[in-house]
Formats: C-alpha cells, sequence, structure tokens
C-alpha cells in the first residue's frame, strides 16, 4: 500500500459518554467510563491519516481508536480525525508532528524510510513476519522497546493501530512463468519491495492509488500492487489486470502505526495514556479480523468475476528472497540505526519461523490439504 491523497474530511468528535453505553463499532462488550475528576483537562488532539475515509478498515482503526479513548475519559480526551493532506500535504505529515503542528500520524511507517531504512522494519520487511508473529515480537519479543529507541531520535512515540495481514502480490496484465520474464518490467510498487525488484531487472514506479487503474489499462504499466482482495476489488483493478498473483512477500504481516508527538504524549495525565495504549490495542486486534472477514468473501468474488489466480514461480521467490536479504546485510553495514533494530529482529523472526513449523504449520497444513480435497 501506499498514501492516498485527499478525497474528503473526516471530523470526529466525540461527546461525554455516560456509564455503561456501548462505544459504536465496537466488537467487545460495553465499555463504561471511569470516574473522572473534573481536575483532570480537556485534551483535543489533531490527527492525519495516511488512509482516505473511503479505505473504511484501515481508516477506521484510527477511528475507532478515538471513540475508545473518548469513552475511557469520560470525553475529556479527544481526537479528530482528518483525511491525507488536510493539516499538512502527504509527504510533509511526519514533520508536523515532530515540530507539534499535530499530535499524531496513523500511517505505515515504511513511508518514511527515505529518512532512515530502519522506519521500514516498523511496519514490514519483505519475508517477514506474519501478523502473529509481528504482533509477538512488537508486543512481548523486544520489539517495541527497539522502536522507541528508534523513534525517540524524531521526537516520537509509536504504537501499533492494526495489521492487514499477509498482502497479495498484486495485478499482472500477462501471466509470469519464472523470473526471466520479470526484466524490464514497469510495476507500481513501493517500499523495500520496490527495492528488491529492482535488482532483478523490474522498473519500480510511484503511482498514487487512483492513478493505478488508469496506468493498468492504458498499459503505462504491467503490474501493480495494492493491498489484498476487499481494497483491491474496489479499484476495479481485476478489469484490466486478470492474473492475481500470490503472496505479496514484501508484506506478510505488515503493522499500521500511530506516530505521536513525544512531548504532547508525555504531557498527558497517566490516565489519558493508558487510555491511549488500550484503545490502539483494541483497534489493531478489530482490524486485522476485519480484513480477514472481508478479504474471505472478496477473493470469491474476485474468482466469480474470472480472475485468474496465480502463486509466483519459485525461481523468483528464491531470487526475491536471496536479494532481500542482502539488501538487509547492506543497509545494516551502512546505517547503524537499522542494523539495531535489524540483528534482534532477525534473530527473533529465525527463531519463531522454527517453533511455528513445529505445530502451526503442520496443523494448518494438514487441515488445508485435506479442505482442498474436500474433506
Amino acid at each position: 500500500m501506499a498514501p492516498n491523497r485527499p478525497d474528503r474530511r473526516t471530523f470526529l468528535r466525540t461527546a461525554v459518554i455516560a456509564p455503561g453505553v456501548a462505544v459504536a463499532g465496537a466488537a467487545t462488550p460495553a465499555l463504561a467510563a471511569p470516574a473522572v475528576t473534573s481536575s483532570l483537562p480537556d485534551i483535543v488532539w489533531r490527527l492525519q491519516s495516511s488512509f482516505p475515509a473511503s479505505l473504511e478498515t484501515i481508516h477506521g482503526s484510527a477511528e475507532a481508536m478515538a471513540r475508545t479513548i473518548a469513552a475511557l475519559t469520560g470525553g475529556r480526551f479527544r481526537i479528530e480525525i482528518e483525511t491525507p493532506g488536510h493539516l499538512a500535504p502527504g509527504a510533509e505529515t511526519l514533520d508536523a508532528v515532530r515540530n507539534g503542528a499535530i499530535q499524531a500520524h496513523q500511517t505505515c511507517s515504511y513511508y518514511y524510510m527515505d529518512l532512515d531504512p530502519a522506519f521500514a522494519i516498523g511496519t514490514a520487511l519483505p519475508f517477514g513476519m506474519n501478523a502473529r508473529m509481528q504482533d509477538a515480537w512488537i508486543t512481548d519479543g523486544g520489539g517495541q522497546h527497539l522502536l522507541d529507541t528508534f523513534y525517540a531520535n524524531y521526537d516520537l512515540v509509536s504504537f501499533v493501530v492494526g495489521n492487514t495481514g499477509a498482502q497479495m502480490g498484486g495485478w499482472f496484465r500477462r501471466e509470469i512463468r519464472s523470473l526471466p520474464e520479470i526484466a524490464g518490467m514497469k510495476m507500481r510498487i513501493a517500499g523495500v519491495g520496490g527495492t528488491v525488484l529492482a535488482r532483478l531487472g523490474v522498473e519500480p514506479q510511484q503511482i498514487a492509488p487512483e492513478g493505478i487503474y488508469a496506468a493498468l489499462a492504458d498499459g503505462t504499466i504491467d503490474a501493480a500492487e495494492w493491498g489484498g482482495p476487499y481494497e483491491d476489488e474496489k479499484f476495479g483493478f481485476y478489469k484490466v489486470a486478470p492474473y492475481y498473483y500470490y503472496p505479496g512477500w514484501w508484506e506478510g504481516g505488515p503493522s499500521v502505526h500511530l506516530l505521536v508527538n513525544r512531548p504532547a504524549f508525555e504531557a498527558l495525565p497517566e490516565l489519558y495514556k493508558v487510555a491511549l495504549r488500550t484503545a490502539a490495542g483494541q483497534a489493531s486486534h478489530e482490524m486485522l479480523a476485519r480484513y480477514d472477514v472481508r478479504n474471505n468473501t472478496a477473493i470469491r468474488s474476485l474468482i466469480d468475476k474470472g480472475v485468474q489466480l496465480r502463486p509466483f514461480p519459485t525461481d523468483l521467490l528464491e531470487a526475491t528472497y536471496k536479494a532481500s536479504f542482502e539488501l538487509y546485510a547492506e543497509l545494516a553495514a551502512e546505517h547503524p540505526r537499522f542494523k539495531a533494530i535489524y540483528e534482534p529482529w532477525k534473530l527473533f523472526r529465525d527463531q519463531i519461523y522454527q517453533s511455528f513449523r513445529v505445530a502451526e504449520f503442520s496443523f494448518e497444513s494438514f487441515g488445508f490439504a485435506q479442505q482442498a480435497k474436500g474433506l
């Protein structure tokens, strides 16, 4: 995925919620507003999302978080949500948070890897971890501490507010049967995945989401990636590029982050800090569940429309895997901050791959095989 341009302004200002009133859209039992003392201040933050309101699953996690925060603080801590470009130009949003012009930014951290490649790790690296592994690393595997240490250099604090799960590999105008066939191909792809593919002869193209369909339709590009079946179907890519490849090896379990101005966070009363952490965790849980449900329905719809599902050729996956880890070694040698996160990340990733192969992989592989037989 990549940031969109502004389409409309979303304004969320939640009023005081009475004790016992359910939070709209929450999948959990009703949250009761605590007894907030009158000594606590009324605080309003402004948040700019990288995602338009039309992408209601990912954008909606920011709205869900804001509702929960308001509920937990009796409406005294509120967050106003703005769409891309409303408060600051998209590429300048992080600077606006750092200098305190706005307090928060919902985004994928790898959008800012040009500042430092270490920004990429918090969201996803090619051939990294799936959503469960990523959550384990950040929540209880030391990842949050590493990210906090890195973000302190930019006066930021980070919170995970979602994950899309493993994404698809994108839409192709023609079938790809082997690695040599991608040479010279023009593909809309951003981030580290584009860097890896460029090493194998692909020409990465940076195109805003609203321009992808037209570029595929007129042959300006040969392929494009965006996200998963639910959102890809909305864009209509299947009408002009019938081959839908998988997996999106560059985003096996990408985290969506809330990047917050550190002084603004540190100035919050402790109750508000706890509310923010709690709300972020709840929003993250709900986003992944909603993507799983919606993608399950959408991929069936796409097949009914004639979409041709294709796995990436094995030689292509092997080549991109090798190129990815060669790139990481180079980045670690050149960028100390990348190295400081990457090396423990890689160790955790290798170890959790081993443990998941024992029970998780065995359980899933057998069950998938039996279901495919119709049993």
